[in-house]
């Protein structure tokens, strides 16, 4: 009986996780600007019907996208995490004017290096995503910069 449960119990496991829903998809990408200065480039796929939050969301809204990077010696960051131009919209939800991306969101965050570096910048950022009836919660994930 007890290896019946057990089975039974992985079994739905694995099927929950299956069904494991992620509308969005991030991808990375670093721009030289000048010998010591880059801008890393985060981008992310959103598929129709769904909608990606703004860094920038009134308190009490949904969670804002937030991103983080690993602190490294020699490298400063300069300014804030910039974005596209969202679409901004009176959600009834959360009864407030929110910005949030459709189908392609891109944030830029330039750095400069004042010591040598490798080549690599981890960062993660957290979001949410909403379509017009439900939202997932919160996420957060890993993302790599490669220097060149």
């Amino acid at each position: 009986m007890k290896k019946l449960f057990v089975i039974l119990f992985l079994t739905m496991g694995i099927h929950l996780n299956a069904q494991v829903y992620d509308p969005v998809s991030w991808s990375t990408s670093v721009e030289r600007i000048s010998e010591n200065e880059y801008d890393l480039i985060a981008t992310a796929t959103i598929e129709e019907g769904w909608h990606l939050y703004s860094q920038n969301v009134p308190e009490g809204g949904p969670i804002a996208t937030t991103f983080t990077f690993e602190t490294v010696y020699g490298m400063e960051m300069e300014g804030e995490t910039k974005e596209g131009k969202g679409h901004q919209v009176y959600d009834e939800v959360f009864e407030m004017d929110i910005t949030y991306f459709e189908n392609k969101a891109v944030f830029e965050q330039r750095i400069r290096l004042t010591k040598a570096h490798g080549n690599i910048i981890n960062g993660t950022v957290e979001f949410m995503v909403c379509d017009n009836a439900n939202c997932l919660p919160p996420k957060e994930e890993s993302l790599i910069f490669k220097l060149n």
